[in-house]
């Protein structure tokens, strides 16, 4: 393989400046947080759960994934820390991801016995839902490990909406459960395969998830799937029954015909399970790497002391991509117009891609240059990549005037209208509209990964608690009365903390506003691994754009 012919980058990163130094050590304290969370999320329920599960001869729901995937093979943990700081422990009761079963990418969704049973939580909802979605967008076969009580109805069931205000199970769990029947009988229509192990009990709504899929495995005095268990089949027809004999592996396998593979126990059921993905006929449309995928020439471990725990100080962009792509290697897309947005070409492990970066706020020209480059990346069928360090589109009589208001549009036109993969990564700040136009969560992009030195947010905590006094003050004018300059002082610093917290990029994974927290060293492997994972669709670019005002 030939490499692409560009430039290798240059850093402008000073690693032996104090700040550097500093940049570094809190954003290795702020990994040792997170990864102190995912043993927490490795737990589960907690040990009494997890021994009471062995006690019933069960493995351990990380165990199942890591026995259906290929011997040393990636997986890609989407959303593991769902539920932070809710009362759900982190991960909020499955697991998602992306792995290689019998050499196959698949999506698998695992429901977490050892949390409320394997509940319905609002995250286990949302992320259930982000499962399908990206089987769909992605065309990727959908594994699912069933083992679910059903909706946890003390607070809500379903994942739609904010899962920290979930709605009462009554109101919103019917209409939701009904969006993923209506998902998963989707996939099965663009001939993406379903594939269901059932490992425990799989009742009322959940049933229909063997029911919707098109492979069935069921497990020997295990696996429980019915309408009703038998109290409420007494309650409602006075009929007697047992778990067995109403809805066990053995009638559903041999009577009801609803599982198609019966295994003696869960180490059988996931070896069913790669003996069904192998006969798929899966055939990947590509095309493979075709640039030759060297280690970057900058060192990546730099990125950990290139932002500092405020991101006031502003970085240059090209740091991060240097420290990403092949060989370091950029061939930037109009350099010297439109400064404040980098554009340009490179390739991530042999996967050509174009990458639009942030250096500041987005400006007039700049949109208009970002328009143009997504338009010629739709033209040759390239995927692109978003590194998002943004507070938003410049403001001011003179932008305005320039048309900011106009160009920007176009730029959102163009990410909107654009049908060539996107994956977005939040490295700083990412607040307002210029989020839309890097191709935020909203736009429907492939995946989006955060760094934990991200913040999300509408505008900055100081910029929204300084807009509410300007308009605390001048309704007190209009009004004539004194105003409190100490009252305004208590109420802005409060909300300016309510809003500095609320934009952490701990609290927007936890709310799955994203794919995942990832160590900013991890960046490369992770695009890698989903530029591989989008090539299951034929990449094809926009053949037209909607109406832009020139």
């Amino acid at each position: 393989m030939e490499p692409l012919l560009a430039p290798v980058l240059q850093s402008r990163m000073d690693t032996r400046s104090p700040e550097y130094d500093e940049n570094r050590a809190d954003m290795l304290e702020k990994i040792e947080v997170i990864e102190a969370l995912h043993d927490e999320a490795e737990k589960g329920g907690g040990e009494y759960h997890h021994k009471r599960l062995a006690e019933r001869g069960k493995l351990p729901v990380r165990e199942r994934i890591a026995l259906a995937l290929d011997p040393d093979s990636p997986f890609l943990e989407i959303s593991p820390l769902a539920g932070y700081d809710s009362e759900y422990p982190p991960g909020g009761g499955a697991i998602l991801g992306i792995g290689i079963i019998s050499g196959v990418e698949c999506v698998i969704f695992a429901n977490d016995p050892t949390v409320l049973g394997g509940a319905l939580t609002p995250y286990v909802g949302k992320k259930w839902m982000r499962a399908l979605q990206i089987a769909r967008d992605n065309h990727i076969p959908y594994v699912s490990f069933v083992e679910s009580a059903g909706a946890d109805l003390r607070r809500g069931g379903g994942g739609g909406g904010d899962p920290k205000k979930a709605r009462p199970a009554r109101t919103q769990h019917f209409a939701e459960t009904g969006e993923f029947f209506y998902e998963m009988i989707e996939l099965s229509k663009l001939r993406i395969p379903t594939v269901c192990v059932v490992f425990g009990s799989s009742t009322a709504g959940g049933a229909y998830q063997p029911g919707m899929s098109e492979y069935n495995i069921v497990i020997k005095e295990q696996s429980k799937i019915f309408l009703a268990g038998p109290p409420l089949v007494k309650m409602a027809t006075g009929e007697e029954s047992d778990d067995e004999s109403l809805g066990g592996a053995q009638m559903h396998a041999e009577v009801s015909g609803l599982g198609e593979y019966f295994a003696e126990d869960e180490r059988d059921a996931l070896r069913l399970c790669r003996e069904v993905v192998s006969h798929l006929n899966w055939r990947k449309p590509g095309p493979p790497p075709s640039l030759r995928p060297d280690e970057p020439v900058l060192d990546p471990e730099e990125l950990l002391g290139l932002l500092d725990p405020d991101l006031r100080r502003p970085i240059d962009i090209r740091d991060v991509i240097g420290r990403v792509v092949d060989g370091s290697r950029f061939q930037e897309f109009k350099p010297r117009y439109g400064q404040s947005i980098v554009c340009g070409w490179a390739s991530i492990h042999g996967y050509p891609v174009g990458i639009l970066g942030n250096n500041g706020v987005i400006y007039p020209e700049s949109a208009e240059k970002a328009a143009h480059f997504i338009q010629l990346c739709n033209h040759i069928d390239m995927p692109l990549i978003f590194l998002q360090n943004v507070t938003g589109f410049i403001v001011g009589r003179e932008f305005e005037t320039a048309g900011i208001i106009k160009k920007g549009s176009q730029m959102i036109n163009a990410v909107t209208n654009s049908t060539v993969p996107h994956m977005t990564v939040i490295v700083g700040n990412s607040y307002g509209a210029a989020t839309y136009a890097m191709s935020g969560r909203a736009f429907d992009n492939r995946f989006t990964f955060i760094w934990p030195s991200a913040k999300i947010a509408v505008m900055g905590g100081k910029q929204i608690a300084g807009v509410m006094s300007i308009v605390r003050r001048r309704a007190a004018e209009r009004k004539g009365e004194p105003f409190d300059e100490a009252q305004d002082a208590a109420i802005r610093a409060a909300v300016e903390s309510s809003q500095e917290k609320g934009s952490l990029a701990l609290e927007a994974t936890g709310a799955i506003s994203d794919d995942g927290l990832i160590d900013p060293r991890d960046t490369r492997t992770v695009l890698g691994m989903s530029l591989s994972i989008v090539r299951n669709k034929p990449v094809e670019g926009a053949k037209g754009y909607g109406v832009f005002r020139l």
